[in-house]
């Protein structure tokens, strides 16, 4: 047997010895177009300023079909540019109506970039070009594989740097209004009744903070690591093929004229206002933090590179307050000690995470669970979502592509009830040193202290609180206290979970893979 894992291992090793990446060298360098003050959007803004209101304006997107129909408004309300980059871009219902209404502001004469991460893109390389074909439409493919080789070897051999990708979510109209948050394109993200407020979240954001992220976008649009479609994928396609491919995206919105996806930008008040420009934003200021696309290929230690270097001193200034909320959260033996040091110095820290039964990778709550123990002992209040992911749910979501979003996808952090990070990143090493990742932090008192307010209310009913017990002999166990069918319950082992899955993830803590995570 292990003749065979060491003859696979070889041939594994061979086959990515004779795979290439096409010369991306005379890929031409495009920018955000900034003649937009005449648009419809940029009137509206201008119209804002005129008035007094000179700061960053923001709406919160907590429920996913306003997730949707913000960025569908958007892109009907659009005059010159679509600027689109996200990390998972599904080939399912929403992904179609997405791209749908990517081809109408398309053919109304927007130039439209769309740059994806290639981790979702498997088997999908007729649509690309299909898509990229469109005289309006530019796609880019990052990091991508070998179109010449299974992905398998290249997962295997490629460890640490085909599996280091671009995270990075962003939906910019005009250069004058853009979308930040956790969703990616597909069902999972944008689900109309999510069980709890933050189960996934973003931020609609006009003013001058939409132009660093313009910014960003090129940054990572004209870097080598963006493949333009034609350039990476040799197979060509007639202008024929390509027309009716994409005929069938403008057929699935007729066909879908019932759902209730497509009637939102009918009757929808956000897609309403948004048409007529009668939003109404909370006001504040906003700084955008973001990774440099070279942290893909740099070392891991190249800390200039990073969004946490930027976001540092926002943790370290904190006085009175720190909520977490993190659908994966490995804080490691250096998380845990500067948690002990906020406390230390009189900060409450809150920490809201999936459980084991909520959370369907369960190799990265092997390396959450290992430090619940220190988290609890140094004085953080650790919450797990109360949720239970059917075997079929769990089924669904498997797979090197998919990203699941369990019972709590959102990522954001509310500091000292003042100021709130809105983002793609993990509290975990995969997002800190691996992918690149971008996000708002929005100085709002008003939207900190309705978030803060929000998840107090609610956080009792929809997550498990732990605590750290000793008994009269001094052995230590944690106990989850919550609510089940309404009433209030305890467990001494992880919620709604077998002893074979307890005891599969004690197995993957000894593993020696956090750093990848």
């Amino acid at each position: 047997m292990a003749h065979i894992t060491y003859t696979l291992l070889i041939f594994f090793l061979l086959l990515s010895g004779c795979t290439s990446l096409p010369d991306n060298s005379k890929r031409i360098e495009s920018y955000a177009i900034t003649d937009t003050v005449e648009t419809t959007l940029g009137k509206g803004l201008q119209a804002s300023r005129d008035l007094g209101k000179t700061q960053d304006g923001f709406i919160i997107l907590g429920k996913g079909l306003d997730a949707f129909v913000a960025r569908t408004a958007l892109a009907e309300a659009a005059e010159k540019s679509l600027d689109v980059q996200y990390y998972l871009y599904h080939n399912d219902l929403v992904g179609g109506l997405f791209t749908a209404i990517l081809l109408r502001a398309a053919d109304r004469g927007v130039r439209v970039r769309l740059l994806v991460d290639d981790m979702d893109m498997e088997d999908r390389d007729h649509g690309i070009l299909a898509i990229d074909n469109h005289p309006n439409i530019e796609i880019r493919i990052f990091n991508p594989f070998d179109r010449n080789l299974s992905r398998v070897p290249q997962f295997v051999t490629g460890l640490g740097t085909i599996t280091r990708r671009m995270h990075n979510k962003s939906f910019t109209a005009d250069n004058v209004a853009t979308i930040l948050g956790g969703r990616n394109i597909g069902n999972e993200y944008f689900d109309a009744n999510p069980t709890l407020e933050f189960a996934d979240l973003d931020v609609l954001a006009m003013g001058d903070v939409v132009k660093d992220v313009s910014s960003s976008f090129d940054l990572y649009w004209n870097s080598k690591l963006a493949y333009p479609a034609t350039t990476l994928i040799d197979k060509p396609i007639t202008d024929e093929q390509a027309l009716g491919f994409r005929n069938r995206f403008h057929d699935l919105l007729d066909e879908q004229k019932e759902s209730d996806y497509v009637q939102a930008l009918r009757t929808s008040p956000l897609a309403k206002n948004i048409r007529e420009d009668n939003i109404e934003f909370i006001l504040g200021d906003a700084v955008i933090v973001v990774d440099h696309p070279d942290k893909i290929t740099s070392s891991r230690d190249a800390n200039e590179l990073h969004l946490v270097s930027q976001l540092a001193p926002y943790f370290q200034n904190l006085e009175k307050e720190l909520i977490i909320i993190s659908p994966y959260f490995v804080p490691g033996n250096e998380g845990v000690e500067f948690f002990r040091g906020l406390i230390d110095r009189g900060v409450r820290v809150r920490i809201l995470t999936n459980s084991l039964s909520s959370n369907d990778v369960a190799i990265v709550h092997a390396g959450y669970a290992k430090y619940r123990k220190a988290l609890l002992k140094s004085g953080v209040e650790l919450y797990e979502m109360n949720k239970k992911l059917t075997r079929k749910q769990r089924k669904e979501k498997k797979g090197v592509s998919s990203s699941s979003k369990a019972s709590l996808h959102a990522k954001a952090f509310i500091l000292d009830r003042k100021k709130v990070f809105i983002g793609s990143l993990n509290l975990d090493p995969r997002s800190f040193y691996e992918n690149t990742e971008i996000g708002l932090i929005l100085n709002s008192p008003e939207i900190a202290g309705t978030m803060t307010d929000t998840l107090t209310e609610d956080i009792g009913h929809h997550a498990f609180r732990l605590e750290l017990h000793t008994d009269e002999d001094g052995y230590e166990e944690i106990l989850w206290h919550g609510f089940e069918n309404g009433k209030p319950v305890t467990f001494d082992v992880d919620p709604y979970t077998s002893f074979w899955q307890r005891l599969g993830v004690n197995i993957m803590s000894l593993l020696p893979i956090e750093s990848q995570l």
